[in-house]
């Protein structure tokens, strides 16, 4: 894993919703891990969808990090995810990929799994500051 001072790769919100780095590569790889706590359930008792999307937009923040380095910024254009099933108990891992980095732009995609199963594919762009 790259070593990158934690408040680089922290943010408060990042940390509030229980979120866990687990692994970034200056290829613009990142994996996140996200346990189900009781703050996280939505009225059907299942992992919110605004938690899972939550944790993809970190993760491929991250991956935009990882890429063009650190020292730079990169927001959120837009994302578009597909969800395939709830998630009750236990915790998912996000791993997104920078799909292509341009001079303005980068294209991400991300996974989330909870152990062999999809739980959610997403896209999105990010725009370099």
């Amino acid at each position: 894993m790259m070593e990158i001072p934690k408040e680089l790769v922290h943010s408060a919100y990042s940390q509030t919703i229980g979120c866990r780095v687990q692994r970034l590569d200056d290829s613009g790889i990142a994996e996140v891990a996200l346990a189900l706590e009781p703050h996280l359930r939505n009225r059907g008792n299942v992992m919110h969808g605004g938690a899972i999307f939550s944790l993809v937009d970190i993760t491929m923040g991250l991956a935009c990090s990882a890429s063009h380095g650190f020292d730079q910024q990169s927001v959120t254009v837009e994302c578009k995810i597909n969800y395939m099933r709830a998630i009750s108990d236990g915790e998912v891992l996000c791993t997104a990929r920078v799909l292509h980095a341009g001079r303005r732009t980068l294209v991400v995609d991300a996974d989330v799994v909870q152990g062999d199963k999809l739980v959610a594919k997403a896209q999105g762009t990010f725009a370099v500051l």
